[in-house]
């Protein structure tokens, strides 16, 4: 362990993050005195979160090759490296009677839950490996799990939603995988819960509830393949 393993990352970069998980992180993560960037895809609404929480706003669309790129290009021109990302834009999808999805509906969750952040990670994958400790922390949820989906006395064994819990067992299968392809970057899954979001129409913990898991692997963890909530280790 070298003297900057529990140091305040020096640059980090959240995606999806004018409003609930993404902001919240944001802003633990500019208390903590790092240069982050807020990345959002709509400009007016990422430079207003930015202003209110210190941060530096990127536009960045995960759905899009030249948004990704422009972010990438700006990050290299004022810092030349990234020491951590987020990969937190995810959407839930239709939620509609199980007879009634169709394949479109699938492959709209999928383009922004897992092709997004794919797209979004090898984009500055050479940004962080510029960094001395490079950091991902991929946003994914309990829904995901099957051990969980597996434990009556979970939520997640009840909840419905199966193609956003299918988007997030494919990012915590993606992120295993990658961690273990490339041992130079410490890449983990945080689960937030139930948090009090947009997302979920507002039930759940608070988002700083919410954010514990992403601030723990990002300053008070040496692991790497691993996926937890605020309360400890998860079951895949």
């Amino acid at each position: 362990m070298n003297a900057h393993q529990h140091a305040a990352p020096r640059v980090s970069l959240v995606t999806g993050a004018n409003k609930g998980i993404g902001l919240e992180t944001v802003r633990r993560l500019v208390a903590q005195g790092g240069t982050v960037y807020l990345a959002a895809r709509d400009t007016a609404r990422g430079q207003a979160a930015a202003a209110e929480v210190g941060a530096r706003f990127v536009q960045l669309d995960s759905r899009d090759d030249a948004s990704v790129s422009a972010a990438v290009d700006v990050v290299e021109a004022e810092q030349g490296h990234l020491d951590v990302l987020v990969n937190n834009a995810g959407i839930t999808g239709p939620l509609r009677d199980p007879h009634d999805y169709i394949a479109d509906d699938l492959a709209e969750v999928l383009e922004t839950n897992v092709v997004g952040y794919v797209r979004v990670f090898h984009a500055f994958l050479p940004l962080l490996e510029q960094s001395a400790e490079p950091c991902v922390v991929n946003v994914s949820s309990g829904i995901g799990s099957f051990g969980l989906f597996h434990d009556l006395d979970r939520v997640e064994a009840t909840a419905g939603t199966p193609l956003y819990g299918a988007s997030k067992a494919a990012i915590n299968m993606l992120t295993v995988r990658y961690a273990r392809l490339l041992p130079g970057v410490r890449m983990n899954v945080a689960d937030p819960g139930m948090t009090a979001t947009d997302l979920s129409g507002q039930r759940g913990h608070s988002v700083t509830d919410g954010t514990d898991a992403i601030l723990h692997f990002i300053t008070d963890s040496t692991d790497t393949g691993a996926y937890r909530d605020r309360d400890g280790h998860l079951p895949w």
